[in-house]
């Protein structure tokens, strides 16, 4: 296996492998490709690496946000991988083996976490197909992660939309989006959701 640093440019097995998923389950893998590392690197960069406590990052995939994660200086032993799909587990545990990982549906993530946080988790990364569910089950989720999050740390997650994957509820959390990543195929937004300390 190359190591983590020398894994340079696309990745073609990785590619190959995301392709394989979405064609078997096109509604829980949600993306045909992995995200770019420009991408992955805006999600990322929302996390403050001086924050205590875990980071959990939900439908990590093959694993190029939890690189950026890395690289923004969250050590792997600080990660918790919330993964469904049983063969991007084992990549995973191959690639981040000092990471905690979780196969299970991080739609259901009281559950799926159980055990696995030993405290408020300093922020929520999620590559998620969310259009894919109801906005009942979207907001459910976030709320989900927020009570397990510290008071203002980040959900931060992707889109190809132009709309937001959940729906603005001021007072209740706020919510912030970058400009268009354009460097990304095909070109996304990151959103961020945090819940005030005082509502």
């Amino acid at each position: 296996m190359r190591r983590q640093a020398d894994r340079k440019g696309p990745d073609l097995e990785d590619e190959a492998r995301f392709l394989r998923s979405w064609l078997e389950r096109p509604l829980m893998t949600g993306a045909v490709a992995p995200s770019g590392k420009d991408l992955a690197r805006a999600m990322a960069r929302f996390v403050d690496p001086r924050r205590e406590g875990q980071v959990v990052e939900l439908g990590p995939g093959t694993g190029p946000v939890t690189e950026a994660l890395i690289e923004r200086g969250i050590p792997q032993e600080r990660l918790v991988l919330v993964e469904f799909n049983p063969d991007f587990c084992k990549l995973l545990s191959q690639r981040f083996p000092r990471a905690t990982i979780r196969q299970g549906d991080a739609y259901d993530i009281r559950h799926t976490l159980a055990g696995s946080l030993v405290g408020p988790a300093a922020g929520v990364v999620s590559s998620l197909p969310l259009f894919t569910k109801p906005v009942t089950e979207r907001l459910r989720l976030l709320r989900s992660a927020m009570d397990l999050m510290q008071p203002n740390a980040p959900f931060v997650q992707f889109t190809y939309a132009v709309v937001p994957p959940i729906p603005k509820h001021p007072g209740e959390y706020t919510a912030e989006a970058t400009g268009r990543i354009w460097l990304n195929l095909p070109p996304a937004r990151v959103w961020v959701y945090r819940r005030p300390a005082h509502r």
